[in-house]
């Protein structure tokens, strides 16, 4: 008896010394840098949320946070890239809608999402908008599903990559309008939109955190959000109901990842971060100018969100017959 009670004692000793461990850890760090893996180039909509989230991060961890850009498949690239970095609490995937519709399109991935990262939060989830170039002649929705149907496969629309929300938001245009449009893939929106802006390709479904500051310059005509209510960033484009387009609503949202078996205790911590940075007034201002809501989707929840997400994008997928360009 006296030698199960030791043995009792030392466990449950044990067990006190290492979650004391851990409380510790997670107080103390970070102790150095912090790698945010973006998986799409600069310039993107994941980028123009990631960069003040880290930003905002910075001042309140002491700690320096590195913008890890790896685009490349529709961010499938970077992803497996983070979802194979060391769990140590100092490297985290921004990632986004894309990463749950890439499953559906992907069959090869070295990664799963919903088991190979543990779910943070949600930290953006702007509509997407429908954009053209200024030489595009079309000022509104009708007039350009009227010109394209007049001009089978005549205009082009860019997007982030194959198999990212910028890409289904297409063919679910294309899908409800009866129209021919050419699909032009791009390793991101940051260059997708540079191309639009150069007025290399036509039109682009894109997020609305880096399409809004080119519709308010008026470098880009936005034609229709697509959500329910209009946007404060954008206040004069219509929504794509008003626009014509019934039921055309399409979001994306953007999210902190950790790779499993990253310490609960770090994980923890950056998820508290996170939180008290969205409610800082930089990331307010920041996040209203992009037209984004600020969600409150954190751990589990964000867990059973992601599971949900895969199992939307894939019928999205399936009934709009998306091929791999």
């Amino acid at each position: 008896m006296i030698k199960t009670n030791w043995l009792v004692a030392l466990a449950l000793a044990a067990g006190l010394g290492a979650a004391a461990g851990g409380a510790a850890e997670a107080q103390t760090w970070p102790q150095r840098p912090i790698s945010f893996v973006v998986p799409f180039p600069a310039g993107g909509g994941t980028d123009a949320f990631a960069r003040p989230l880290a930003a905002q991060l910075e001042q309140q961890l002491g700690q320096r946070i590195i913008i890890d850009n790896r685009g490349g498949a529709g961010g499938t690239v970077g992803a497996s890239a983070a979802s194979k970095m060391q769990p140590d609490g100092y490297a985290f995937l921004v990632g986004a809608a894309h990463h749950t519709i890439a499953p559906a399109l992907y069959p090869k991935l070295d990664y799963n999402i919903e088991t190979d990262f543990i779910p943070i939060g949600v930290i953006a989830q702007p509509p997407q908008v429908i954009v053209v170039h200024p030489k595009v002649q079309a000022k509104t929705v009708a007039e350009l599903v009227d010109f394209a149907k007049k001009n089978p496969g005549k205009l082009n629309y860019a997007s982030a990559g194959n198999g990212t929300t910028h890409h289904l938001a297409g063919e679910l245009f294309k899908l409800q309008t009866k129209t021919d449009l050419t699909h032009v893939p791009y390793r991101g929106a940051g260059p997708a939109l540079q191309d639009l802006v150069a007025g290399q390709v036509d039109i682009l479904f894109d997020g609305l955190g880096s399409s809004a500051p080119q519709i308010q310059s008026g470098a880009l005509r936005g034609l229709a959000v697509a959500a329910a209510t209009r946007s404060d960033a954008i206040p004069d484009v219509p929504t794509a109901k008003e626009a014509g387009l019934d039921g055309y609503e399409v979001a994306t949202w953007y999210a902190v990842f950790a790779p499993k078996n990253t310490p609960p205790e770090i994980v923890a911590r950056m998820r508290s971060e996170i939180e008290k940075a969205l409610k800082a007034p930089m990331i307010a201002e920041a996040w209203k100018k992009n037209g984004s809501a600020i969600p409150a989707i954190y751990g589990d929840d964000f867990g059973k969100f992601v599971k949900s997400e895969v199992a939307r994008w894939g019928k999205v997928a399936a009934d709009a017959n998306v091929r791999l360009d």
